[in-house]
């Protein structure tokens, strides 16, 4: 995807990108989108659901041999922005290999999309998007434990 919000990150082996990441069965998903999109309120509805903050506002990813890899950003692990609330504790988990990409500026048209991929440190990764998306958190949740089903339904 030319233009994406990744697009300065393609041909580098490190990038600290403006993102919030949890992690699920130590998998990552990367919540990316402009501020004010909604990132850290996913993050935070995912952390209640069970998942490990790896980091908010601010994260580190680099190549480790094929796979991305999240963390947070110095100074910053350990925290979380609740918007109306102030910044909170929370358990730092990672780094973690990187599973998805959720894009919360772009909106997901079909009821069952086909799978997109966004490229990031000269890698392809899944890509969501996830603007609008009802039941986002316990989505992405299920997805990080279970996986994602090819969407031709059984004729059984």
């Amino acid at each position: 995807m030319s233009g994406s919000p990744l697009s300065d990150t393609e041909n580098q082996d490190k990038a600290i990108i403006h993102a919030s990441c949890v992690a699920v069965n130590s998998l990552g998903v990367v919540i990316i989108g402009a501020s004010g999109s909604g990132k850290s309120g996913l993050a935070l509805q995912m952390m209640a659901l069970g998942a490990g903050l790896v980091g908010d506002d601010r994260v580190v990813l680099c190549m480790d041999g094929q796979n991305i890899v999240a963390e947070a950003a110095p100074n910053i692990g350990g925290f979380i922005e609740a918007r109306g609330v102030g910044l909170l504790h929370a358990t730092n988990v990672g780094p973690v290999p990187v599973a998805y990409f959720v894009d919360m500026d772009q909106t997901e048209q079909a009821r069952l999309p086909d799978q997109l991929e966004i490229r990031a440190l000269r890698q392809t990764v899944p890509l969501l998007r996830g603007c609008g998306v009802p039941n986002l958190a316990a989505a992405l949740f299920q997805m990080l434990k279970m996986g994602r089903a090819n969407p031709e339904w059984p004729n059984t």
